[in-house]
């Protein structure tokens, strides 16, 4: 099979597509925000995007470098703040409209992140940025989409350090610990997408891309996933491919190389 595009092509693509008209996007830096940008121009023209640093459904003619790039404020309905930006990500009136995309580098079977350090807390062999707003949005956002590299040392039954919350054990843990529902709700990564169990909280794998397998993907997992639901997902179309390679990242700052 001819594979016709790059696997950060196909996440931004699968990412952009769980944004749909309405949907208030708190979107970060990198291929996060290339995802959202993708969104805007081909599927959810009518979405919104805000950032931590408060600028709020900017332009976006071309792709900041961060959220304090200049280019993220330009021809925005407002230049507010970081305080107004986390009250509109956790004001209850907008419902289930609010979507956030995080990275992280460990998750666990139930979508619980660790952006924190990898080894023992106090003595680890990596130290990373920590939570930054990351616990905020997982604990209050009511639907989160996680970027991850598919292997099993980010896949793990156990993470080194909870940062930000998730289904916490499942079985509704999450709301008996106090938190909203919400949390992630599906996971991209180069070789397919998860969700998780309504009843049990559980993650398993819900589409696999053209030129994989389930058990492919279950190789690269470090725990135990159902795969029975699994179905292929559709690829990125032309049209989606052009419009993210040549409005949303014609210098490929993000996307990088073609392979």
């Amino acid at each position: 099979m001819k594979i016709s595009y790059t696997p950060k092509e196909i996440m931004t693509i699968m990412a952009a597509r769980e944004i749909k008209n309405g949907d208030i996007v708190f979107s970060g830096t990198g291929i996060s925000m290339l995802a959202a940008m993708a969104a805007k121009k081909i599927n959810a023209p009518d979405s919104v995007i805000f950032f931590e640093t408060g600028a709020m459904d900017s332009l976006l003619e071309e792709i900041p470098f961060a959220v304090a790039d200049p280019r993220i404020m330009y021809w925005a309905a407002a230049n507010s703040s970081l305080t107004d930006a986390f009250a509109t990500m956790q004001n209850r009136i907008t419902g289930d409209r609010v979507i956030a995309i995080l990275g992280a580098a460990q998750i666990d079977p139930y979508g619980n992140l660790n952006t924190t350090c990898i080894g023992d807390y106090y003595s680890p062999d990596v130290r990373f940025s920590g939570s930054g707003g990351g616990c905020d949005v997982a604990s209050f956002v009511p639907r989160c989409i996680a970027f991850m590299q598919h292997e099993k040392r980010k896949f793990v039954k156990k993470l080194d350090y909870l940062t930000s919350p998730g289904q916490l054990t499942g079985n509704g843990s999450r709301e008996a610990a106090g938190l909203r529902p919400g949390g992630v709700s599906v996971v991209v990564t180069n070789l397919g997408m998860m969700r998780f169990d309504a009843h049990t909280g559980k993650m398993y794998l819900d589409r696999y891309y053209p030129g994989t397998t389930p058990d492919m993907i279950l190789e690269h997992t470090g725990f135990a996933m159902d795969v029975s639901r699994a179905v292929q997902a559709a690829p990125p179309t032309d049209t989606e491919l052009k419009i993210l390679r040549e409005n949303c990242d014609p210098q490929r700052l993000i996307l990088g190389p073609v392979a």
